[in-house]
């Protein structure tokens, strides 16, 4: 007989569910000194002539060591990514894996200009800001202090953000700049007449 967690794992809809398991085996592998974060993170230079080439997969699959902020970043990732996977993309497994890699490789190309060399959180942030376009009559309720639509919430998490740390929230920019250019060509350019219908960047036909 399955035992919840096991139910409630396979009922994460596929690409969720191996993205947080790729996240989850790499925490565990720097937890147990297998490797560590200089061994994960993006750079151009070690990827391009040092041939490391797993650093663009892992530089977006470390979100930490093992911690209450791990757990954090989990429940955000597969939350809004659950979302988005059975909600506008139920039944486009390889639509939404295409999603992803568009918004991944966007975040690689501008991660030299900002010096991040960890991308998850960013590539999170682009979720929640497409399921926030794609849902604008969702009212949300932010910490039981006020209410507001779907659309607002990645400002309010940013704002969120700037209180609590003294850093500027770079990533979560990167993250709302990449899901609105994906949102853009996707959700209202098609729908302009000067576009003529076509989709920019929709899945290639042999996926």
């Amino acid at each position: 007989m399955p035992i919840p967690i096991e139910t409630w794992y396979y009922d994460v809809p596929l690409v969720t569910r191996l993205y947080a398991t790729g996240a989850a085996l790499v925490a565990l592998a720097v937890q147990t000194g297998f490797t560590n974060a200089f061994q994960l993170y993006f750079d151009y230079e070690l990827v391009f002539y040092k041939h490391q080439f797993w650093r663009p997969i892992t530089t977006f699959l470390y979100f930490g060591p093992l911690g209450l902020d791990f757990v954090f970043h989990m429940f955000f990732l597969v939350r809004y990514s659950r979302m988005l996977e059975e909600g506008s993309f139920y039944g486009r497994t390889m639509d939404y894996a295409w999603m992803l890699f568009l918004s991944a490789f966007s975040l690689l190309c501008l991660s030299p200009f900002v010096a991040m060399p960890f991308l998850g959180s960013p590539l999170a942030f682009t979720l929640v800001y497409i399921w926030s376009r794609r849902n604008p009559s969702i009212p949300l309720n932010f910490l039981g202090l006020f209410v507001f639509t779907a659309p607002y919430l990645p400002w309010v998490l940013l704002g969120f953000t700037l209180l609590l740390n003294s850093h500027f929230p770079t990533g979560d920019l990167m993250g709302i700049a990449v899901g609105h250019i994906y949102y853009f060509f996707e959700d209202v350019w098609p729908k302009e007449l000067a576009s003529g219908g076509r989709r920019y960047l929709q899945t290639p036909s042999f996926l």
